[in-house]
């Protein structure tokens, strides 16, 4: 089967079928990219005759709908959107939206003296441009339907009396002309395979950052206006942007056709919570909006979805199309749920991941975040076990590396294991497999490493926070208050190790070397042998003394901080000869606080 078909539209002809809707630019109503230099740049490449590359356009399959008759599917330009973003803001005169979500227009100026002496002639429109006769200030106007050059050339000549009107006659022309560029367009042939058509849409979009099955849901949900899918685009969009711009509200409120549909309510609270444990990307909302309301964990059957593929039939049906969007749309509602994210939050918090520096796996906690919105609309579940399973579910999946590799097929596997067995069945078969060689054996030896963001390390912290432990040699100072200022420290001191012959940082920076202190006592500890600072310390406390260590005041305080801490007690007599020997404890003592933590989620 051929795949493609070659065509070439003028560019006068292009824009005015974008601007009928024949065609649809999906990211028309996202922030265009491009800064008003590329725009320049493009303009003279059209000036000088150069390509500018092909367009790709897409129809969308062809649909079955109730009455058993076909409808055409739309044109979508899945490749060329910026290009042509940028013709319709230029020469068009039409507002786009910039990075903050405000609509621009942006104004190209066009000089004839310069272009008389084949030098480049197009530059971004400023104030001084805007005082200087010698140039259009905008060239859209020059492709306006009531443009009259009879008027214009007299006008500017009277102004640039050393331009000749013939010459000004002939290089407007020239300008006018771009209109008239063949532009060449890839059809694709409305038959492939969705997989093949997402997947030339990632290939040809990427320029060097990296696209998923996410950016063409958005996509499809933006060239969509029968389902309300660009509407819920937007949405998804606004909300993610408060995220990590609260001020951004204030934009959203100016957008009129937004402030008066439901999302507006809906997503408003973000620019009132100051600080959040996780932040939504629109990656996150579609995977947990689609995970919560199908048994699905594949982003690529969103898209099939959306477009009305039938699996079982293998067409694509208008009835199916129009029941995934009212279907995803409250999906995404339950995640723009205030009450929604505030019961995950406080179900990680109270599990002891009380900061984003512990979270660890993005596709784990989108997971967590769907099983907590089914288990708390499952009317089998008792609601007070919700946070329990939820807690569990997630440090098993961190702790396993469940979602690392192959993260949407296992999801999948998951979502029809909970679907044919029930939750709590399923959920039992998944817990039994962690057994005594999970947690002496696996769980130790992941902790041999130097990844300071290593799952079992983070859960470790995270098990400590929930304990409300003592930070190393602390009273008053606890871990969870050091995570912000990131006050992990060495115990066996770097510097002492480099000095002492140990000089590889995967042998210093051990997991099992680290420990929350604060940094007046690391300070003190400087580059001394554990047996050296923790010496002195004990010969203070003994002494009645006050240690520049610690604020201590007995030998039983600080062995329950070593406990908490999970050092060895031996370290009081041990130095870079025992260093080996103490890793091997420490991580065994870890792994034994990171399952006791585990079992009493």
């Amino acid at each position: 089967m051929q795949k493609f078909s070659v065509n070439h539209l003028t560019i006068e002809n292009l824009l005015s079928t974008i601007k009928s809707k024949e065609i649809a630019i999906p990211e028309l109503q996202r922030p265009f990219v491009w800064n008003s230099n590329q725009i320049r740049d493009l303009l003279d490449s059209l000036y000088n005759g150069f390509p500018i590359g092909y367009l790709i356009i897409w129809r969308n399959p062809d649909m079955v709908d109730k009455n058993g008759e076909k409808t055409l599917g739309k044109k979508i330009m899945i490749d060329g959107q910026q290009r042509i973003t940028a013709l319709m803001t230029a020469v068009l005169g039409m507002p786009v939206l910039d990075k903050d979500f405000k609509e621009k227009t942006h104004r190209i100026a066009f000089n004839p003296f310069f272009a008389a002496k084949g030098e480049p002639c197009f530059e971004v429109q400023s104030a001084a441009i805007r005082k200087d006769k010698r140039w259009i200030a905008d060239i859209s106007q020059l492709f306006s339907s009531d443009f009259n050059a009879f008027d214009f050339v007299p006008e500017y000549c009277k102004d640039n009396p050393e331009m000749i009107d013939k010459e000004l006659n002939r290089l407007i022309e020239r300008v006018r002309d771009i209109r008239y560029t063949p532009i060449g367009v890839i059809e694709l042939n409305n038959e492939l395979s969705l997989t093949d058509v997402t997947e030339i849409f990632i290939r040809i979009n990427s320029k060097g950052a990296s696209l998923t099955q996410a950016d063409f849901v958005m996509s499809t949900l933006a060239a969509d206006e029968l389902n309300g899918g660009n509407l819920l685009r937007k949405a998804i969009d606004y909300f993610c942007h408060l995220f990590s711009t609260q001020s951004f509200l204030g934009v959203v409120e100016k957008d009129a056709g937004f402030s008066s549909s439901k999302f507006h309510d809906m997503i408003k609270w973000v620019a009132g919570t100051g600080y959040n444990l996780f932040d939504l990307t629109f990656d996150d909302v579609l995977r947990i909006a689609f995970m919560s309301q199908y048994h699905r964990g594949k982003m690529a059957s969103l898209t099939d979805l959306l477009h009305g593929r039938s699996f079982e039939q293998r067409t694509y049906e208008v009835d199916i199309m129009r029941d995934t969007f009212s279907t995803l749309e409250k999906g995404v509602e339950a995640v723009f749920s205030k009450y929604n994210y505030d019961q995950f939050s406080e179900c990680l918090k109270s599990a002891g991941f009380v900061h984003p520096r512990l979270l660890r796996s993005r596709m784990s906690v989108d997971f967590a975040y769907m099983l907590s919105l089914r288990l708390r609309r499952d009317g089998t579940i008792d609601k007070l076990q919700v946070p329990h399973y939820v807690q569990r579910w997630y440090v098993m999946s961190v702790l396993t590396g469940r979602y690392s590799t192959s993260p949407e097929t296992n999801m999948e596997r998951d979502l029809r294991g909970i679907r044919d067995k029930g939750f709590p069945t399923y959920y039992n078969e998944v817990m039994a497999n962690i057994g005594d060689t999970f947690w002496d054996v696996t769980i130790v030896q992941s902790l041999e490493t130097s990844s300071s963001t290593a799952p079992a390390f983070s859960v470790f912290v995270a098990a400590q926070c929930k304990a409300v432990d003592a930070s190393f040699l602390g009273v008053g100072s606890k871990v969870r208050d050091l995570l912000d200022t990131a006050d992990l420290h060495h115990i066996f001191p770097k510097q002492y190790l480099i000095d002492s012959g140990i000089n590889s940082s995967t042998a210093y920076n051990q997991v099992a070397n680290y420990v929350y202190l604060s940094r007046p006592v690391n300070i003190a500890v400087g580059k001394k042998a554990p047996r050296v600072y923790l010496g002195e310390a004990v010969n203070s406390i003994e002494g009645g003394k006050e240690s520049a260590y610690t604020p201590i005041k007995s030998k039983e305080e600080l062995r329950r901080n070593l406990r908490e801490n999970c050092i060895p007690e031996d370290v009081f007599g041990m130095d870079v000869t025992n260093y080996s020997d103490f890793l091997a404890k420490r991580r065994e003592l870890m792994a034994h606080k990171i399952r006791d933590y585990f079992n009493n989620l």
